[in-house]
């Protein structure tokens, strides 16, 4: 498993709905599932960023996939890194020699 570092920015229509947002995230760690991932954690922040889940998936094509459902619902838009777990760090750094 990948794990990806999603950050969430609620749109207008997000924001009017936004009492509905603890169900669209039960949605949505539902439609992960289905796809073969799993949410690490999810937090509220104050700041640029609305929301920010952790999570794993299969790979960067389910990862594509589940980002253009959630951006496709019309109530976040979103941004994902793809996060490298310590120890592949260390390999990336010590291969450069």
């Amino acid at each position: 498993m990948t794990t990806y570092v999603m950050l969430a920015n609620w749109t207008d229509q997000g924001v009017r709905n936004v009492k509905d947002s603890p169900e669209r995230l039960d949605m949505a760690k539902a439609a992960l599932e289905e796809m073969g991932g799993q949410f690490q954690a999810i937090y509220m922040t104050m700041g640029e960023y609305d929301l920010i889940a952790v999570y794993d998936a299969p790979d960067d094509a389910i990862a594509a996939r589940f980002a253009l459902l959630l951006g496709g619902f019309g109530n976040v838009r979103t941004k994902t890194l793809k996060a490298f777990p310590e120890r592949a760090y260390r390999e990336i750094i010590g291969s450069l020699g």
